[in-house]
């Protein structure tokens, strides 16, 4: 009798396990930068991300191929894209070597949403033909959700820098002489640029899921958890980025915000996208 489940490579979460260790090992490793001061200029988070991510899209693709279709079809899969899309971040940034500690902050925050992604319930299997995502359309609104999620995740991780320099050169601490993170002023543009990049794939997203969710075949609703959680978080960062704008609210005000707005927003993102698919 065949299977009533979408076939899927076992072996794509061996792949993530793998990532997800790496970026564990790259967590404990940052603890020596953090108490060093990051004095020291090396490619070890790096490089564990780096062939962390490796593991990680081959994990994805081998999801994707299995599904055959793009694969952000439950909370496992939709909190591997995040996660992805923020390690993609990280190594473009990292290029530059002022940029390169990112992944001393970045480590952490990946292996604690790695665990919570291998949760066996956020990985049911679905019904053949029941995939939720199907169709372009669907996978763009959902693609472009998560990739603003990634590039708000990093400008979290960016205002986490710049809270952490700030306080060092509060308390005159020799480190922060020593110390080779950027500038207060760089972690603040960096900040901008990746919150600007954020609200715009995230606007961008919430204009296909609209024309997706409202077209004349669909039964969408206002009332859906996820269209309500995703509406209040982009009045949210809009906010946040047109006071920043207007100069209202910039600096240590700026970094909280944009910490702690993704700190909430991952902590809800998971009941919202629940609630949802509970509905449908």
């Amino acid at each position: 009798m065949a299977s009533l489940s979408a076939p899927l490579n076992w072996t794509d979460k061996t792949f993530f396990c793998c990532a997800v260790t790496l970026y564990g090992i790259g967590m404990i490793y940052s603890l020596f930068l953090w108490r060093k001061g990051f004095q020291r200029d090396d490619w070890v988070v790096y490089g564990l991300l780096g062939v962390g991510w490796v593991l990680h899209t081959n994990a994805m693709v081998q999801r994707g191929f299995s599904l055959q279709q793009c694969p952000i079809t439950n909370l496992y899969e939709a909190t591997a894209f995040i996660m992805w899309t923020i390690v993609v971040g990280y190594l473009l940034l990292g290029l530059w070597q002022r940029f390169r500690f990112i992944g001393a902050f970045a480590s952490p925050l990946l292996f604690v949403l790695g665990v919570f992604a291998l949760f066996p319930d956020l990985d049911p299997d679905l019904p053949v033909g029941k995939q939720e995502f199907s169709g372009v359309l669907s996978s763009l609104h959902k693609t472009l959700l998560l990739l603003s999620f990634g590039a708000l995740g990093l400008c979290a991780i960016a205002a986490a820098m710049y809270l952490t320099q700030e306080h060092d050169l509060k308390l005159h601490k020799f480190r922060a002489i020593l110390s080779r993170l950027p500038s207060l002023q760089r972690l603040e543009q960096a900040m901008t640029v990746l919150m600007r990049v954020g609200v715009g794939l995230l606007t961008l997203g919430v204009g296909a899921s609209y024309a997706y969710h409202f077209q004349p075949d669909k039964t969408a609703s206002l009332g859906d958890p996820m269209v309500i959680w995703i509406l209040g978080v982009w009045i949210f960062y809009s906010v946040i980025s047109f006071l920043h704008w207007r100069q209202v609210q910039g600096g240590k005000r700026f970094a909280w915000a944009s910490l702690s707005g993704f700190i909430f927003m991952m902590l809800t993102f998971w009941g919202a996208m629940l609630s949802h698919l509970q509905k449908t």
